[in-house]
């Protein structure tokens, strides 16, 4: 038996193994995994921080020392690019499956874009909105203008309006001869003048009349003047 034993044993040492060996070599499988996990890690970082690569989904798996590369972009640029980034120390080969797809970036956009095109919109009927606002009042302050100048000007540039007639109207009366003692209201609708009251005479029914009518802006004048003494 001991010979055996012996024979044993000096097969073992022949062969360059031992019990030792034999055991220290299971921990080895764990180590590998360990490896391939930061190395995938480390992959994964390098790709999610490149500026053209990080608004892709690119997926990393480390096993064996292979980096397998998989998602969309949208260039052969970036799937380069991707495969560049996946070879580092460690890694033996790097399986690219990347696929290159146009369609990539517009789709990662469109979020913000959308969001872009709704802000604008917005924007832009709100804009729409005051500029109508703006346009009313423009619009309400114009017709107000052109109201009280729908008339024109008169020669020294004030507008004509029925009470500036009615004043000029009752200006020239004052001066006139024909018309002293008289007692004449005078009333301007629509640049209209209506003549009411009375006269000395005659002549003076006249001349009120066509002092009235001489007024810039006067249409028409209507007579109402009665000839008599004037009211007490």
């Amino acid at each position: 038996m001991k010979a055996f034993f012996g024979g044993v044993v000096c097969a073992v040492a022949m062969t360059g193994f031992s019990v030792a060996s034999v055991g220290a070599a299971a921990p080895q499988v764990g180590t590998a995994a360990a490896s391939d996990k930061s190395l995938d890690s480390r992959i994964e970082h390098r790709i999610h921080k490149d500026p053209s690569l990080k608004k892709y989904d690119i997926d990393v798996k480390v096993d064996a020392g292979v980096a397998t590369l998989t998602g969309t972009v949208a260039t052969e640029a970036d799937r380069a690019r991707a495969k560049q980034l996946a070879t580092v120390k460690g890694i033996a080969r790097v399986d690219n499956k990347i696929i290159v797809d146009l369609a990539a970036a517009q789709n990662k956009t469109t979020g913000t874009a959308g969001t872009i095109r709704e802000k604008t919109k917005e924007g832009a009927e709100k804009t729409k909105e005051g500029a109508e606002k703006v346009a009313e009042k423009t619009k309400e302050g114009a017709g107000k203008v052109v109201e009280k100048t729908k008339d024109g000007l008169s020669k020294t540039g004030e507008v004509i309006t029925d009470g500036w007639i009615t004043t000029r109207v009752k200006s020239k009366f004052l001066g006139e001869d024909l018309l002293k003692g008289s007692d004449i209201d005078v009333d301007t609708s629509d640049h209209v003048v209506t003549l009411k009251g009375t006269v000395m005479s005659a002549a003076a029914r006249a001349r009120a009349n066509e002092q009235a009518k001489e007024v810039e802006g006067v249409h028409k004048v209507v007579d109402l003047l009665a000839i008599g003494p004037k009211k007490p």
